[in-house]
């Protein structure tokens, strides 16, 4: 029989700009901080941990997760896998480590992601003759075949607006909502309990302490976002304004059975109902989260009129619109506490964040359901949804 998987602690770093407050900090730094905090607010033994499992996408090689696991205080016996599917890898770490406890294959999991945009190394062309004289070339990274589509991000976002006929002006209403949206929150402090703050030594003087989003734009308006000019084309309608950021943050959950939670008398803050992913064409890569969801709705038996939160990561405001025009979301349950065109999109972190804020807000609205959902580069989509555990 599936055991249930339940999420027991989640926590995050505040999510700093490319160049900001976390650039000067190698991402394993504040990775390990927020794993000892998510252990510390579980209030487990650390060596009752069966692994780490952590989304990241430009760490350059080696296996960040163990790096960040025993940066954390970890003991050497607790192994750490990474994880990348690009934009959903965090949602992708969670949703293995619920596998691994469904199926029995362990009891205690940490998950989330982590990343820094700001220190993503730069890759190159390794010369094809030895001693070559040739300069070393940029190398441009494939997502997919060449002959099937390997476009920027930000033209498959103009490909959405073309084939859905999204104009500029929604484009621009949207990102003032999402900034406008998490503006409120901040204000309220709807975030205070979920950031771990991070000290950030000086060169001079004290280190300071960062625990506040730092993306944010709250005083954008519609006539500023209007005068921005066409980032990915010419004569294109997708924006600097209505674009995700470039970030630095990291995330992490500790999920368990719930025969592990009752027997250690935790009281969980959710159950992962369950996952899926899907394909998409690599050109129109942002409409993912369609059939992901819909296939994961199917499967749980429920419908998006179910869901109180619907977290869907903002990569780009016509993706979500071209992802609303197929599934018709409710724009009061849409990002309530705005997205990533307001607060950034640190790649492998991005997801867990999401479900961090998902169990957050069930909390403190008394929902019951929240589908987190992401679009991923090279055409992919990925869908998850928890249940608000009641107090």
């Amino acid at each position: 029989m599936k055991r249930d998987a339940v999420i027991v602690s989640a926590v995050r770093t505040a999510i700093g700009k490319q160049g900001g407050a976390l650039a000067s900090i190698p991402a394993h730094l504040y990775g390990g901080e927020v794993i000892k905090e998510a252990i510390k607010r579980a209030n487990i033994n650390p060596e009752l941990i069966d692994d780490v499992i952590l989304g990241n996408v430009l760490s350059g090689g080696g296996n960040i997760a163990r790096l960040t696991a025993l940066q954390g205080g970890l003991s050497v016996n607790i192994p750490g896998l990474t994880v990348d599917r690009q934009c959903g890898s965090g949602i992708n770490a969670v949703a293995l480590a619920a596998q691994a406890i469904q199926s029995g294959a362990g009891d205690i999991y940490v998950a989330g992601g982590i990343e820094s945009m700001s220190r993503a190394p730069h890759q190159y062309e390794r010369a094809e003759q030895a001693y070559s004289s040739l300069p070393p070339r940029y190398r441009k990274t494939l997502l997919a075949p060449e002959e099937i589509g390997n476009p920027a991000m930000g033209t498959t976002a103009e490909n959405l607006a073309k084939k859905y006929e999204i104009t500029r002006k929604e484009q621009d209403e949207f990102s003032l909502r999402s900034q406008q949206r998490m503006a409120r929150a901040i204000e309220e402090g709807r975030f205070d309990e979920q950031i771990v703050p991070i000290s950030i030594p000086q060169r001079k003087g004290e280190p300071i302490l960062f625990n506040k989003d730092e993306h944010p734009r709250p005083n954008t308006t519609l006539a500023a976002l209007a005068k921005l000019n066409p980032a990915f084309e010419r004569d294109g309608t997708v924006t600097a304004g209505s674009s995700s950021g470039l970030n630095d943050a990291a995330s992490a959950l500790v999920i368990m059975s719930r025969e592990k939670a009752e027997e250690l008398g935790l009281q969980p803050l959710a159950t992962i109902k369950g996952s899926t992913v899907a394909g998409v064409d690599p050109n129109i890569m942002g409409i993912g989260p369609v059939p992901a969801t819909k296939k994961l709705m199917e499967k749980l038996g429920l419908s998006l009129a179910d869901m109180d939160i619907i977290e869907l990561n903002e990569a780009f405001a016509s993706q979500v619109i071209a992802c609303d025009r197929e599934l018709e979301f409710d724009p009061e349950k849409l990002n309530v506490n705005g997205g990533a065109i307001a607060h950034g999109h640190p790649l492998g972190a991005t997801g867990a964040i999401l479900i961090t804020k998902a169990v957050y807000e069930l909390k403190r609205s008394a929902g019951r359901y929240a589908l987190i959902t992401a679009c991923i580069g090279g055409g992919q989509g990925i869908s998850l949804v928890i249940e608000r555990e009641p107090n």
